[in-house]
């Protein structure tokens, strides 16, 4: 299933992207609290543009996190640096406040799969406050990052004591689970050409209309092939073809997606 993008004289709607053949409900008015109810449908993951909206569900878990007093520190970790291990005690919820995260599972024969990588912003290692005794899996920094631990008992607190948090907090996981939904979806039905390009735009925050986002240097092709389900060989034929097509390229600082890659999630 493909995309197309709205062109409307709603400047809430203009730019949406939507899976072809689906409908999307009109954005409310400036004074409603509800968000527009956008198709989502097969490996395409759709969130809102309007930037009035957007800054409406706006989630800003350091302003809340900032009220703990006690259950909670921050630490800084280098490139590669494990934050927990597959088999340790889940005692604790942590959040990015800078850096990225890697989240990998080792099976019992020993085959390793990345499960997703976290930008700033996000939380992870939430399965504790559902009783997950162990850690299912690895997180590690995939750069310098700096991460928030909060303790097991002082998050439970803080989500009954401060209703508003609880709030966007269970938003925050419903999207990432839609994400993940998506993924799932994708991993099924699209070639490994199209997963590996619409993970590049994921992670390139794709939907931004400026200039093409970076994406750090040192995302291994071996980890893009685990992150979608193929080979490295694989991913080294098409990233070498989504170059020579110029829908990326490689400059300082990382290597940089332009959005003209959606055509190939769009290729039937």
């Amino acid at each position: 299933m493909g995309l197309k993008r709205i062109v409307s004289e709603d400047p809430g709607m203009s730019g949406t992207l939507i899976p072809i053949g689906k409908k999307v409900r009109k954005p409310p008015g400036k004074n409603s609290p509800l968000v527009p109810e956008v198709a989502v449908s097969g490996p395409e993951y759709i969130a809102p543009v309007d930037p009035a909206l957007e800054e409406a569900v706006a989630f800003h878990p350091g302003i809340f996190l900032a009220k703990l007093s006690n259950g909670s520190s921050s630490q800084a970790y280098q490139a590669d640096e494990l934050v927990y291990a597959q088999g340790d005690a889940a005692d604790a919820v942590f959040y990015i406040e800078s850096g990225k995260v890697k989240l990998t599972v080792v099976s019992t024969g020993g085959k390793e799969a990345v499960i997703a990588i976290l930008l700033k912003g996000n939380f992870f290692g939430e399965g504790c406050l559902a009783g997950q005794p162990i850690r299912m899996g690895t997180a590690s920094a995939t750069q310098r990052s700096t991460i928030i631990r909060v303790a097991k008992p002082a998050m439970t607190a803080l989500l009954h004591e401060d209703p508003e948090f609880a709030e966007r907090f269970l938003a925050h996981l419903l999207a990432r689970n839609i994400r993940m939904e998506a993924d799932l979806v994708d991993h099924l039905f699209n070639s490994s050409e199209k997963r590996l390009a619409r993970l590049l735009l994921l992670m390139a925050n794709f939907g931004q209309e400026s200039k093409p986002v970076p994406l750090i240097a040192s995302m291994s092709q071996e980890t893009l092939a685990q992150m979608i389900g193929t080979t490295r060989s694989r991913v080294s034929f098409f990233m070498n073809r989504f170059r020579e097509l110029g829908f990326i390229e490689y400059g300082d600082g990382g290597m940089y997606v332009h959005s003209s890659l959606v055509s190939v999630v769009l290729h039937d």
